[in-house]
């Protein structure tokens, strides 16, 4: 029974993973240490599948309502999305004080589209990775936002955007006076840069991993409660209460999440704007 617990988490928990196979040839890895074998030059096609196919779900449902949109008495879903839109609106105006018309979109692109990753994790967790199998894929780990490589990239794409207008509102040598000289005086320029240098890395490492760990608990925890079903009819519905009062939880969680994200990513975009020490 241990065995095929630990092969049912380590199933659901393993990526669809594509690279180099040991015998030399591209190819999808059929065990999981084949997916570990492969490094660091390897993809899981699940995650990006996944990610790209919920990035177009949003862009086809919010520009719909917006070719769309009438003056008039709106329905359903043009409230929906335009309740999220003034919403990410007033916490971006809330938070960010300068000029540039790339923040907020930006923070409704994170908000929107983190939200349905992570939404996904409330479909039930053997559905889509047990059809997969039936029809001879390996592997389906359908919540993008529990691969770290997911997560990551976003985080990292908004740290470049950090460095870049860090460096453009405050010029290099603005940047790298506010690395070196503070918070302590410039004599203690080493332990400001140290000191600052942590800082900066800290921010995409915190809204990736954050993110990432998160969710990832979440669907430990989404598999745990499902090895209930198999332990018997008093276990059967045990499991199916404590799966949904978990997932009535969660649905607070995923939207947290999406949310702390973007407000994140606002409020360090608005620190690389700010040159009001310099």
């Amino acid at each position: 029974m241990a065995g095929s617990t630990a092969e049912y988490i380590q199933h659901h928990l393993t990526n669809l993973t594509f690279g180099q196979l040991p015998d030399g040839t591209l190819g999808f890895a059929q065990t999981a240490e084949e997916a570990a074998a492969m490094g660091f030059w390897s993809i899981n096609v699940d995650s990006m599948a996944w990610s790209i196919g919920l990035g177009l779900v949003f862009a086809f449902i919010f520009r719909r309502v917006a070719t769309a949109a009438t003056a008039g008495v709106p329905g359903g879903l043009q409230n929906g999305v335009e309740m999220i839109v003034e919403f990410i609106e007033e916490t971006t105006d809330s938070i960010f004080h300068h000029k540039n018309d790339l923040i907020a979109p930006l923070a409704l692109t994170i908000f929107v589209w983190v939200f349905l990753m992570n939404l996904m994790d409330l479909i039930p967790v053997d559905w889509i990775p047990h059809t997969a199998q039936l029809l001879g894929v390996p592997y389906m780990k359908i919540v993008p936002s529990t691969d770290p490589n997911i997560t990551m990239a976003m985080a990292l794409t908004v740290f470049a955007l950090i460095l870049f207008y860090s460096i453009k509102c405050k010029g290099g040598i603005g940047f790298l006076k506010e690395l070196c000289f503070h918070p302590f005086p410039p004599i203690m320029a080493p332990v400001n840069l140290i000191l600052e240098g942590v800082t900066l890395i800290a921010k995409p490492l915190s809204l990736g991993l954050r993110l990432f760990g998160n969710m990832y608990a979440g669907e430990m925890i989404f598999i745990l409660i499902a090895l209930m079903f198999g332990a018997g009819a008093v276990y059967f519905v045990f499991g199916g209460v404590l799966q949904w009062l978990w997932a009535v939880f969660h649905v607070l969680i995923i939207t947290l999440q999406a949310f702390i994200f973007a407000v994140l990513t606002i409020v360090y975009l608005a620190q690389a704007h700010d040159v009001e020490e310099h």
